[in-house]
Parts: C-alpha cells; structure tokens; sequence
C-alpha cells in the first residue's frame, strides 16, 4: 500500500519539525488541506516514555475560553481562564503527563480566532508543550501567531523555514470567512443547556456577559472545563447544581435537580462564593472530619467548623497556626493536630483530658517534625501518620515507629483509618494511591494511580467499610469502597483542594468558590 505520508505534501516537512529538538515550538500550517487530520490520526505507536503524545484540539467555533478547557483537559491540568493555564502549565507539578504537540486545525472557523490565537502563542513559550495551528495567511489571527520564532509549512512548497515576523507571503488565500456558530438552545433554559454542545453553550455565554440567564451563566462558567468533558446531560446537571448559587433563580435547582437524577451522585448541599443562607465558608484549602463537624481550613489559617450534614456555621477552631494550614487531623480523643506550611506540627486539645501517653507521643512528633518537616498527616487512636518530600511514610505509634517507602518523589497526603485492621493510605506526586498497614509490607498494587498528582486524601470507616476520597491535579475526584473494590468519579470542573468522607460515607468536595457535598444515587 503506498505510504500516506507520501501521498501528502507537506507531511514530511511537518514530521520534520516534530522531531527537530532545535525546533521552533510554535508551527503555522499554511495551504495544506487535510494535513492535519492525517497527523493526529497517525501519531506514534508504542508507550515509550520518550514518546511525544499528539493531541487534537478542534477549534470550530470555539471561544478562548473553551479552547483553554479543551487543551486543558487533554494535559491534565485544571484551569480557569486563558491566562490561568499559562500559568498552571509554566509553574505546577506535571505528574508522568508526557510531554505533548497539540493540534489545532481551521483556526479561520473558531469564534474568536485572535483570542485564541494569542493563547495558543503563549503556550507555545512555555516549552512543554509543541503547537501546530492551520491559519490562513493575511489574517489577523497568522498575524499574531507569526510575531515570533515560528516554523511554516505549506503544500506548495513544502518547509517554508522560520520566521521571525509575519513576512512573506500575505496576498489571499481563497476564502476568509468565519465559521457559522452552531444553533443556540435557549441559554436559560437548564435542560436545553445540559443537552447542547457545551463549547456551543460556552461561546453563547462569553458572548452575551450582560445577562446572568437566571443564575446558569456564572455556574457554567464556573464547572465549565467538567461541564465540556461530561458524557451526559444528566453529568453537566449534576456539575451545574454544585454550583449554582443561593441566589439563582429558585426554578432551577428542581430543574437540574431532576435532570440529574440518572447521575451516579446526590448533591446533599452546597454552599457557593456569594451565598447567605447558609453562608460560604470561604475557599477551602484542607478537610478533616471530627464526628458530625467538619473542619474547613481556608487560605489564611482559619478553620471554621460546620455541620457535616448540612454546612451550618458552627464557630471556628482556636489554634495556634499562623499562616497557611497545610492539613488537619482530628484525634479520636477530641484533639486536633495541624501541620502548618512549614511542615511543623501544632496540637489543639479538646475538652477532655488527654492520657500522658498520647500527649508524650504528640510531643515527640512534634519534635521530630521541628527538625524534620512533614509534608503530609493523619492520626488514629495511638498513631501519627506523616509524609516526607521523599516518599516515604512515617507512623508514629505507642510500640514505636513504622516507615515505608511508598511514592517516588513528595507524599501529598495520607489518611489513617480506625478499623479491625488499621490501615495507611497515602497520595503522592507521582499519582499513586497506596495503602499499607503498618508493621507489614505494603500492598503492591496501587489502590487508584492518574497521570497526575494528588492533591488531596481522607480515609475513614463508615457503615458499609472503609472509604478513601481522593483528588487529583487534574480535576478528578474518586470515592473508593476498599473492601468492594469499587469507586465512584466526580469532576466539579475547577481546582480541587480538598476532599473528605463523612461518618456516613458522603464525599465533601473543598475548591477556591464553593463546598459541594455528595451521597452515593
């Protein structure tokens, strides 16, 4: 069979720049129908980890916006603006996400051809990433992607070199006409929006900022990179109703509420940036769970306790951290442990009087971790648990000290839970999720893993077994029933910070604008 590559002019000049390291990053697709349709769809085979991955981005009718969710999405990675991605990309943690050229073709069709064009420039500075773009030549859009140091291949001549402008050619090339935008559904209209093309529904937003659409706008622009990966309507509802605020419109909560009845998730409550009744607890940078009270920690240090069931306020913790609280966990006996941003360990005592034995076991933590800073914590009747920047797991116990080493690079989080047979789980910059008792080997088999590090992790008992909330760089969020094998997924589309298990097995979602609790359907 002839070769298709062959049979394509430009495609070896377009392989070329590929796997030419002194390359441009940045590569314009001139005159050449159809090339990049055949480059995405014959990426490299194999796994290898020195592979570059190829990812197509179309880009009809798309916004800025969507088109940040899109690529986004494909790097895993969360993020919330144009700009918000450059900087997610230039200074956070990647994981194992190999390194990736996006593909963007008809850039003339997008909604916003210059907007996006100027992102697309940006990430193609950062050097994580290699950026193909199909333009058109004597567009506005080319003429901000060829500003800089870019590679340009057309079919009639094949590699055209680089340029350090946007000379050369510049006469017409045929049509210039925009795409037409796909049909709108009445934006507010909850169940018209859930069923749309969501990047439809994004551009009808972004275009029409003046009109809150009863409350649906500032939801869908908040859950939107999850509302544009979601499978299904029911999905999108389920995501929107997290974040509808308390003053949205009252007939669209039953609205979503029942087309969200097919999901996998109840949404038990929610409390939003803006809401009053009950207020927001503000953004949430670490849970703990302590009987019915949850404990919310948010960017300066200040833990507020609410309901677990339903988020009432019910005052705040009086502890001695100042700054950022990295991780709290509450003790069975009532004492809460901190770990500050430091890696240092404070100790709130609760009501009842502490045994020597525990207060001799929390001092001498807290005097280890002095010199020694932790990077994660948990604790359990008799055990401190803590993580270290090198992977391993430290617990601190009454007969003395277990360690494992668990994860290749920082552990990010651990959990303990207070069984029949206690356990460790633990979360780490390497994606993994693993659990080990202490005094024995660990499990060899990851308990969950994602390209993508974790950001947060709360094990605790409840009536049907053990459970274990985690949360990924990416977005993702899982509830695993460890004796069943079994796991549940969530996406609130921004940021996660952090999660928790209440008593009764319902997953508390902490992000920058809201708190969203969910039960199992």
């Amino acid at each position: 069979m002839p070769s298709v590559r062959a049979e394509l002019p430009g495609a070896p000049a377009l392989l070329g720049w590929l796997t030419d390291p002194e390359a441009p990053r940045l590569c314009l697709v001139t005159e050449a129908p159809g090339l990049l349709d055949w480059f995405a769809g014959h990426g490299p085979r194999g796994a290898g980890r020195r592979r570059t991955a190829r990812a197509l981005v179309p880009l009809t009718g798309q916004t800025a916006l969507g088109t940040t969710w899109a690529v986004a999405g494909r790097l895993g990675v969360v993020a919330t603006s144009p700009a918000d991605l450059v900087r997610v990309l230039a200074t956070t943690e990647t994981g194992r996400v190999p390194r990736t050229v996006l593909i963007l073709p008809a850039l003339h069709t997008a909604a916003e051809p210059v907007p996006v064009a100027e992102l697309l420039r940006d990430l193609a500075t950062l050097g994580r990433v290699r950026v193909v773009v199909e333009t058109r030549e004597g567009s506005p859009e080319h003429a901000v992607l060829a500003e800089g140091r870019v590679a340009v291949v057309a079919a009639e001549d094949e590699e055209r070199g680089e340029r350090a402008d946007g000379g050369g050619d510049t006469g017409p090339t045929g049509d210039t006409g925009r795409a037409h935008p796909a049909p709108l559904p009445d934006l507010s209209d909850p169940l018209a929006v859930c069923a749309a093309d969501p990047f439809a529904v994004t551009a009808g937003y972004v275009r029409d900022p003046g009109d809150q659409h009863g409350g649906l706008r500032p939801a869908w622009l908040r859950a939107g990179q999850a509302l544009c990966t979601a499978r299904t309507p029911a999905d999108r509802a389920l995501a929107l109703l997290a974040v509808l605020g308390d003053g949205a419109d009252p007939r669209l909560r039953p609205a979503l509420e029942e087309a969200a009845a097919p999901a996998r998730w109840r949404l038990r409550w929610s409390r939003v940036v803006g809401d009053v009744a009950p207020p927001w607890p503000g953004p949430v940078a670490a849970l703990a769970v302590q009987g019915g009270t949850l404990l919310a920690a948010d960017l300066g240090g200040t833990v507020r306790l609410l309901g677990a069931a339903d988020a009432r306020p019910l005052g705040r913790l009086d502890h001695p951290v100042t700054g950022r609280v990295m991780a709290l966990a509450p003790a069975p006996d009532g004492t809460v442990l901190l770990l500050d941003e430091r890696g240092r360990l404070h100790t709130v005592r609760g009501r009842e009087p502490r045994p020597p034995y525990l207060q001799r076991l929390t001092e001498a933590v807290t005097a280890t971790l002095t010199r020694h800073p932790g990077t994660a914590l948990a604790a359990i009747s008799g055990s401190v648990v803590v993580g270290d920047r090198l992977g391993s797991v430290h617990a601190f116990g009454l007969t003395g000290l277990h360690q494992a080493s668990l994860h290749s690079g920082r552990v990010t989080a651990v959990g303990a839970v207070e069984s029949e047979t206690p356990f460790v789980c633990s979360g780490g910059s390497d994606g993994t999720v693993r659990l080990w008792t202490p005094g024995r080997d660990p499990e060899p088999a990851a308990l969950a893993e994602r390209p993508s590090p974790v950001v947060s992790l709360h094990a605790t008992e409840t009536p049907y077994g053990p459970f274990v909330a985690v949360a990924w760089a990416d977005g993702s969020v899982e509830l695993h029933d460890v004796e069943s094998h079994t796991h549940r997924s969530f996406r609130p589309g921004p940021p996660v910070r952090a999660v928790a298990v209440t008593p009764d097995g319902a997953l508390v979602v902490g992000l920058d604008e809201a708190a969203v609790c969910l039960e199992r359907a």
